[in-house]
């Protein structure tokens, strides 16, 4: 039977760095559980040589890691907001050691491709993938200020800050104004 690509792709990040496979070792015969609904659960188990495995069906969950719906766009915001949708529960020291790997573990992708285009060609293409990565962020964020300018200038949906001050500062206002008038009108009812 073939292993799961998701522990294929792990093993292969964990292969490239030592220092990640000794910090699993202490941790060997654990099982780790990923969960990220409606997908399937994926049961690891740490191996002796700090690599991953399959986990059997029976053995017991040590570590639950749940990443929640809400990852993938919170990946286009960065590693914190990542890593506000994930929850872990379970051994301590385990969700520790899964955390720093989860913060500084990194895939060489350049590497990787040099193996097949070579190390120029493998250069450029990681260079001018984020060229293409930052280009998409800042379209991107320059077609939601595009719609904010939109829906507040040409197709009032939206209200301008400005405009929610003032009109805050007027209800404010209004509010103070008509207290002011039930204490005059009170007092004159008491008076006649």
């Amino acid at each position: 039977m073939l292993p799961h690509p998701g522990i294929l792709a792990l093993n292969h990040l964990l292969e490239a760095e030592a220092w990640a496979r000794d910090k699993l070792k202490p941790y060997a015969g654990q099982c780790v559980e990923f969960r990220s609904p409606p997908l399937p659960a994926l049961r690891l188990d740490i191996l002796d040589t700090g690599l991953l495995g399959s986990a059997a069906e029976d053995a017991a969950t040590n570590l639950v890691v749940t990443i929640g719906a809400g990852a993938l766009p919170a990946l286009l915001r960065g590693e914190d907001a990542l890593l506000r949708e994930i929850g872990i529960e379970g051994n301590a020291d385990l969700a520790g050691t899964v955390q720093y790997l989860f913060r500084h573990l990194r895939w060489d992708v350049a590497e990787d491709l040099s193996k097949v285009f070579g190390d120029a060609l493998a250069e450029r293409m990681v260079s001018e993938g984020r060229r293409f990565a930052a280009w998409n962020r800042e379209t991107t964020e320059k077609l939601a200020q595009n719609f904010a300018e939109y829906w507040t200038e040409e197709q009032p949906l939206l209200a301008r800050p400005a405009e929610v001050r003032r009109f805050l500062a007027d209800a404010d206002q209004l509010r103070d104004d008509l207290a002011r008038l039930e204490k005059r009108v009170d007092i004159l009812t008491r008076k006649t």
